[in-house]
């Protein structure tokens, strides 16, 4: 039996003063910083940490599946209301928005499946 890159668990440790240094982030959007967890091509679903720097957004995007968001530190915004350090935000498919920080924060991203930038000329690749 052949065995995927899913048949172990994939441990992950978040110490914030290690994710604030962590260097293996690269640009995502102006002011955003990702590091892929994983990502799996076959069935879409991945997750990353973002971090935002104060004032940083990113455009709107529809998600295609479910989205999961672990506000690690600071504060993320939506038109839905704003979510700090702690709060757990489940984007069903099919929901949409436009998110910022306006003073910065670190935040575990899961998705079922990839977002669709509305603006493709502003993505680079869907997330």
């Amino acid at each position: 039996m052949n065995k995927s890159a899913f048949d172990t668990p994939l441990v992950f440790r978040f110490a914030l003063d290690a994710l604030r240094a962590q260097a293996d982030f690269v640009p995502f959007r102006p002011g955003v910083e990702i590091s892929r967890l994983y990502e799996n091509e076959a069935t879409g679903a991945s997750a990353a940490i973002l971090r935002y720097a104060a004032g940083a957004s990113v455009p709107e995007h529809i998600h295609q599946g479910y989205e999961h968001v672990l506000i690690l530190e600071g504060e993320q915004r939506d038109h839905r209301g704003s979510y700090p350090a702690g709060t757990l935000v489940v984007n069903p498919p099919g929901t949409r928005h436009t998110v910022t920080s306006p003073e910065g924060c670190i935040a575990l991203l899961i998705w079922q499946n990839p977002v669709h930038f509305v603006d493709d000329s502003e993505a680079p690749e869907d997330a």
